[in-house]
C-alpha cells in the first residue's frame, strides 16, 4: 500500500476494504455497440460525476451515448489537500472552466459545493473551508451542497456535516450525503437521522451510494435514493435493475460517480439499455436516469429543462479566460475512428 510522502498512515483509495466488494459479479461480455440502439432517442441526466478527473473523449461519449446534464459533486481529488488557496481554485473550477469545457460537448453542467467528509478530519483547514463555502453555494449553478456526510464516522465529520447541513437550510438548496463505504448501514442510518435532528425536509436530501442493505430504509422515510453505477466497488448495474424491479422508480436516481479511478461515465446509458433489454418500461427508465434526478436538484431553483432538452448549438472555437479546448489551431470535432491522426 503506498504511503503519503507527507505523512506515516495509510491513506487507502476510497474502494479499498470496502463491503460492496463482496458482491463483484462475475465478468460476462456484452458488447455495448451491440446495445446502444436501444437507447437511441432518449436523454440522461447524470446527478453524480466528477469531470474533472474525465477526458474530452469522456465528453464526447457521453454526448453521443444521450447525456446531455451532469452535476458534478465536489468532492475528495486523490490525495488531501494542504491549504485553503487549493479549495478556492478547485471550487473556481466547478463554476468556472469545468461548466465552460463541458458546454462544448453540448452537456449542461451544474454542481453541488462542499466540504468532503475525507478532508474534513483535518480540522484546522475545514475551519478555514467553512469560512469561504457561502462564497461558492450561492453562485450560478450550484443545485445543492455535497457531497457531504460520513466517511470514517468520525466526530470531526460529524462535525461537519452539520454545520453544512446548517448552510444548506439557510442557503435553501439540496443535500447531497456521500454514504461511507464501510460499515455503509450505520452509517446511513446515522446521515438520515442527523439530517432529520436538523429539521431537513426529506425530500430535499439525496442520499447517495445506496446499496440492497440500505434502500428500503432510505425510501420508507422520504428521502432520495440514489445509487452508483461503479465497477466492483459499489453497484453493477444488474442489480440495479433488480432494485428497480423491486422497489419501482420513485425517488430512485442512478449515477456514475466516474471519477479518477476506475470507473464508467457511460454507466447510466448502459444501464438504460440493460434495463430495457430486462423489460423495463421506458417511462421508468427516464424517471431513473433522468426525471428524479431533475426534480431533486431542481428544487434549487437553478435547473431549467429548456436549456439542455432541445440541445443546443456549440462552438468549440469558444474561449473561456482566453482559453478554448482547441490547441494550437486544433479543428473541432475530429474523427476518432480515424487511423491516421491529423
Amino acid at each position: 500500500m503506498c504511503l503519503n510522502h507527507n505523512d506515516t498512515t495509510p491513506n487507502p483509495s476510497h474502494f479499498e476494504d470496502s463491503e460492496e466488494a463482496s458482491h463483484a459479479p462475475a465478468h460476462r461480455d456484452i458488447a455495448w455497440n451491440d446495445y446502444k440502439d436501444l437507447i437511441k432517442g432518449m436523454r440522461f441526466f447524470d446527478p453524480h460525476i466528477h469531470m474533472v478527473s474525465r477526458t474530452t473523449d469522456d465528453y464526447q461519449a457521453m454526448n453521443q451515448a444521450g447525456i446531455v446534464a451532469l452535476i458534478e459533486p465536489a468532492f475528495w481529488v486523490g490525495q488531501p489537500r494542504t491549504g485553503l488557496s487549493t479549495f478556492k481554485d478547485y471550487y473556481s473550477s466547478l463554476v468556472g472552466w469545468e461548466r465552460f469545457r463541458s458546454s462544448q460537448f453540448g452537456i449542461k453542467h451544474y454542481c453541488t459545493m462542499g466540504l468532503n467528509s475525507r478532508e474534513a478530519n483535518n480540522e484546522p483547514l475545514a475551519e478555514q473551508v467553512m469560512e469561504i463555502l457561502p462564497l461558492y453555494i450561492y453562485k450560478e449553478g450550484v443545485v445543492g451542497v455535497g457531497e457531504i456526510g460520513f466517511d470514517d464516522q468520525t466526530p470531526a465529520e460529524e462535525k461537519y456535516y452539520r454545520l453544512q447541513l446548517e448552510l444548506a437550510k439557510k442557503a435553501n438548496l439540496p443535500v447531497q450525503i456521500h454514504t461511507p463505504h464501510r460499515d455503509k448501514k450505520k452509517g446511513t442510518e446515522r446521515s438520515m437521522a442527523i439530517a432529520l435532528e436538523h429539521g431537513l425536509d426529506p425530500s430535499w436530501v439525496i442520499v447517495d451510494h445506496n446499496n440492497e442493505e440500505t434502500v428500503k430504509s432510505v425510501l420508507d422515510q422520504g428521502f432520495y435514493a440514489a445509487f452508483t453505477i461503479y465497477p466492483f466497488t459499489k453497484m453493477g448495474n444488474e442489480r440495479m435493475v433488480k432494485v428497480v424491479e423491486q422497489y419501482g422508480p420513485e425517488r430512485i436516481m442512478i449515477n456514475s460517480a466516474a471519477d479518477w479511478g476506475i470507473s464508467d461515465p457511460l454507466a447510466i446509458p448502459k444501464t438504460a439499455a440493460l434495463m430495457k433489454m430486462r423489460g423495463i418500461s421506458d417511462e421508468t427508465i427516464r424517471l431513473v436516469t433522468y426525471q428524479n434526478a431533475i426534480d431533486a436538484f431542481g428544487k434549487s431553483g437553478q435547473i431549467d429543462v429548456t436549456d439542455f432538452e432541445s440541445g443546443y448549438a456549440v462552438d468549440q472555437s469558444a474561449k473561456f479566460h482566453g482559453n478554448s479546448i482547441l490547441r494550437g489551431g486544433q479543428q473541432p470535432a475530429p474523427v476518432k475512428d480515424s487511423l491516421v491522426i491529423n
